[in-house]
């Protein structure tokens, strides 16, 4: 049985998209109750080394919009990536889940022999669309939005799995 890459991709990155636009909600409604400036949380960190807030939902969205653009051989749209409040950052995911929307499973199934070469930092990595959606970009997009939870979370923001799971 052949895997549908229209389904292994676009219903999972929809789902995760809009569970963390409410989640995205929840943080913003938390740091006013608690007058907390937005910025500081959306420069937080769980660890030194790791990206802040802002930067795990920027790469989340990257990873959507571009797994969808490279399978179905479209030119990936380019963000400022310049979001600041979380108003910026929920427009953002918006955009990208438009943009995933308006592809048709004929559009994104069959990609899974296409040639796939992307840049990380300055290795070119290279790839068949199938080992780069399943052994890529779902792993990768899953540790984002796992990321920005648990930043979220980190910081006393009241949610749990159903949050991070959204609408099944």
């Amino acid at each position: 049985m052949t895997i549908s890459m229209y389904q292994a991709s676009v219903p999972a990155f929809l789902q995760m998209l809009n569970s963390l636009s409410a989640i995205l909600d929840k943080a913003e409604a938390f740091a006013a109750e608690r007058k907390i400036e937005p910025a500081v949380l959306l420069g937080w960190r769980l660890a030194p080394d790791m990206f802040a807030l802002a930067r795990q939902v920027q790469i989340a969205t990257d990873l959507a919009k571009g797994c969808c653009a490279r399978l179905a051989g479209v030119e990936v749209p380019k963000y400022a990536d310049d979001e600041s409040t979380f108003a910026d950052l929920r427009a953002r995911i918006a955009r990208t889940i438009e943009f995933v929307q308006g592809f048709e499973p004929g559009a994104i199934d069959g990609s899974e022999d296409r040639d796939i070469t992307i840049t990380a930092g300055t290795q070119e990595l290279r790839f068949d669309g199938q080992q780069y959606l399943v052994s890529f970009v779902l792993p990768n997009f899953y540790f984002h939005v796992t990321a920005a939870y648990a930043i979220l979370r980190h910081c006393g923001l009241p949610i749990g799995k159903r949050d991070f799971l959204g609408a099944i």
